[in-house]
């Protein structure tokens, strides 16, 4: 297995990441999204143990996305859309490559980087051959209209342009790209197998939304780790890969 830097553009600015290839030609492709102000380091170990599995994988950070990461860093434009974009620009260049099946795509993502990857799988649809979610961040858009995402407080009616989140200084723009959705519309029109993997104790993201999402999806599998948080530890990380390992063997 090869591990090397890559970097591709969209609308000017520049996406950064690692490719993780083994040996091999005509390589399916899996690409994985980080969380909210999250990085690629916290999605690398999934990128190796797809190699590991015969995938060119590649993980990354979104641009404005990461408290610290090495894409461009305009936090205040950041929304689920322009991370959508950004997926979009990594799929394009994971395709280009020589050695990967461009017809053979898996999209994977952790929390927002989960919701992100369901919206761009909803859009491609039969381009992606199978979906993997990991606690995913489908309360945003009902947060938006609660007027509280993460530990940001705003009048919902009266969205101020500029957000604080922490040290951290976010656009109104992030709020407003999804007060008016609905996660169902969002995510409903893909198709293809999906992987739902969540926590029993996640304080962020509550299990109505992933009985939802299994109900939304046509074709979908949800487990639910018992005493799994909002980021998995070790031990339920190894379940959520022993499920993952099972569903890209049937899929």
């Amino acid at each position: 297995m090869t591990k090397e830097k890559f970097s591709c553009t969209r609308d000017g600015m520049t996406i950064r990441g690692l490719c993780f290839r083994p040996e091999g030609e005509n390589l399916p492709i899996a690409i994985i999204s980080h969380g909210f102000m999250a990085n690629y380091n916290t999605t690398k170990g999934y990128a190796e143990w797809f190699a590991s599995c015969g995938y060119c994988s590649f993980c990354f950070d979104f641009n404005g996305g990461c408290a610290m990461g090495h894409s461009d860093k305009d936090r205040t434009k950041m929304t689920l859309y322009t991370e959508a974009e950004d997926l979009r620009a990594v799929l394009a260049y994971a395709r280009s490559l020589e050695e990967t099946n461009s017809e053979d795509v898996t999209l994977m993502g952790c929390s927002q980087g989960g919701f992100v990857s369901a919206m761009l799988a909803a859009e491609l649809k039969d381009e992606i051959r199978q979906l993997i979610l990991f606690y995913p961040a489908l309360c945003i858009p009902d947060d938006a209209r609660a007027g509280k995402m993460m530990i940001m407080k705003f009048d919902p009616s009266n969205i101020p342009d500029e957000l604080r989140f922490g040290p951290l200084k976010l656009g109104g723009c992030y709020p407003r790209a999804v007060i008016d959705k609905r996660f169902e519309d969002m995510i409903s029109p893909y198709e293809g197998p999906v992987l739902i993997c969540w926590g029993t104790e996640d304080g962020i993201v509550a299990e109505k939304y992933m009985d939802a999402a299994k109900d939304v999806y046509k074709n979908a599998v949800l487990y639910k780790i018992p005493g799994a948080h909002h980021g998995f530890s070790k031990k339920a990380d190894k379940a959520a890969l022993g499920y993952l390992k099972d569903f890209i063997q049937r899929a």
